[in-house]
């Protein structure tokens, strides 16, 4: 193998598995050690390829809120869906990606994170979450409240959805499937809690 598509192998093995890493942990408590013990390399060999673990935690986020923008907004193109419909899907896409809450790993790395990579971190959870699901707000069948703006119900959602991730109690206990645990934990969000 040429040494340049081995470099280029390895630093696949690198974002694969920092994602990985990443996404299961968070950013502070995801060592450059941890991602390059579990690849078989050195951490020198691993700073061959990114300067420091902002500069991947970056690379990483940047690729998959691509993936994830994508694939909102093909959920987003399914007419035929009821607006719950999209929004159950929305939540599918997320769950995907992200094992836990996207909001507390996002805040904690926010709080760890350079000025310069706050910025960066900021402008890709803006385009790439906040303004996708900001047009699933905006749409006339989702009739949002005249007092919210289709961006702050996106943050409010998105900051909603932590017990969809299992950070807190069963909700709806062992009786019931995790779809429709989903699906009740996102109809109290966009409901309320009190009969009408």
């Amino acid at each position: 193998m040429k040494r340049a598509e081995q470099l280029e192998k390895t630093r696949q093995a690198i974002l694969k598995t920092a994602t990985k890493l990443f996404l299961q942990n968070g950013f502070g408590e995801t060592s450059t050690r941890d991602i390059a013990k579990q690849i078989g390399i050195t951490q020198p060999a691993l700073y061959h390829h990114f300067s420091d673990k902002e500069v991947l935690y970056l690379d990483v986020m940047t690729k998959l809120s691509g993936k994830i923008r994508q694939e909102i907004n093909k959920v987003m193109r399914k007419h035929k869906l009821t607006p719950e419909e999209q929004l159950f899907e929305i939540v599918r896409v997320l769950k995907k990606h992200h094992p836990l809450s996207i909001y507390d790993q996002y805040n904690q790395a926010m709080q760890l994170l350079s000025k310069s990579a706050q910025q960066k971190l900021n402008m890709i959870f803006t385009m790439d979450y906040l303004e996708p699901i900001g047009d699933y707000f905006k749409q006339p069948a989702v009739k949002l409240r005249p007092d919210l703006l289709p961006k702050e119900a996106a943050e409010l959602f998105l900051a909603s959805l932590s017990p969809i991730f299992g950070t807190y109690q069963r909700i709806g206990g062992h009786s019931i499937t995790a779809e429709q645990r989903d699906k009740l934990i996102l109809d109290c969000i966009i409901n309320g809690l009190a009969k009408r």
